[in-house]
């Protein structure tokens, strides 16, 4: 383990605890609480030692907030900021970024254009507040026209889109911070965690003892059983409706936006759980099944990954 001498983990622990950061034993490891990406985020620590317990949480938290950061398009200082506000003029961006940007591109063409990271703009007409307000056509269509990937010219490390177009990391940002903040906070303690940014988990081994985290998938209704899931190492990430939603003469309508239309996915599944290597797998994985809408379980069995569906 790298070695950190108490006073400085004291001072740093004390710093981020006034940020929000929180430590606490728990029977037989340590769980440590903050809030990143408007989400509560939690990570498990296998350790007895408070000292090894406080650098893991201060390099996990420290992590999530710094790509909190540099990718959250709220803000008005940050990288995406100067992206959606170059009014058409080209935008060198750092290697992070154009890493994030790639990603994104594959992305698109692995679904043939229903992700898209310039399709954040939607949400100027979508507000999922689970009232029955659902936007009109006319009000959907103004805003397609700024929605496109191929409207944008990319050449790393230089970015151009059309005035009035933006980025948004949204759809894969998040499982990015937990995969990059489980990595850290590994490095930095030498045991088992457990990290977990608003339902997107990843483990990055068995307890000290063997076994396997347990870990409940949130169920679409009061009514249903909540599936346990025992992870020793990898990513679990769920995509659906639960929680964001609008309601309108009994129609449900979905968060997950159809890029290409503009428009919730028809038929798709309440919710879709993935188990894979990683969170932002795992994340890619039951984003693009839900955007299959009816087809969502044949796309999983299709690549052979683990997964739990609710219709």
């Amino acid at each position: 383990m790298p070695t950190l001498s108490r006073s400085i983990i004291h001072s740093d622990f004390e710093r981020n605890r006034a940020a929000g950061l929180e430590l606490c034993l728990e029977a037989d490891l340590w769980r440590a609480r903050f809030t990143a990406m408007a989400c509560p985020c939690e990570v498990l620590i296998d350790t007895h030692e408070e000292s090894v317990a406080r650098h893991v949480a201060i390099s996990v938290s420290e992590e999530a907030w710094r790509i909190e950061r540099k990718f959250s398009r709220y803000l008005t200082d940050n990288i995406v900021y100067a992206i959606n506000t170059a009014s058409g003029k080209k935008i060198e961006v750092d290697d992070e970024t154009a890493r994030m940007l790639d990603f994104g591109v594959s992305l698109y063409q692995l679904s043939d254009g229903s992700f898209d990271v310039t399709s954040g703009v939607l949400r100027e007409v979508w507000h999922f507040d689970g009232s029955d307000r659902v936007p009109n056509t006319t009000a959907v269509q103004k805003v397609l026209k700024l929605v496109g990937w191929q409207r944008v010219r990319w050449h790393a490390p230089l970015l151009q889109m059309p005035a009035g177009m933006e980025i948004d990391f949204g759809g894969i940002g998040k499982e990015y911070a937990v995969d990059r903040a489980a990595q850290l906070g590994s490095a930095a303690g030498r045991v088992p965690l457990l990290v977990n940014f608003g339902g997107d988990i990843v483990a990055t081994g068995p307890r000290t003892d063997g076994s396997a985290w347990k870990i409940a998938i949130e169920s679409v209704g009061p009514k249903q059983p909540t599936p346990m899931v025992e992870l020793k190492k990898g990513g679990v990430t769920t995509s659906g409706d639960v929680r964001r939603y609008l309601l309108k003469d009994g129609v449900r309508y979905s968060h997950i936006l159809d890029p290409r239309t503009g428009w919730p996915v028809r038929d798709a599944p309440r919710s879709v759980t993935v188990l894979e290597a990683n969170c932002t797998q795992a994340g890619v994985l039951s984003t693009l099944a839900i955007l299959q809408g009816r087809r969502a379980e044949d796309f999983l069995r299709e690549h052979k990954v683990t997964y739990w569906i609710n219709r």
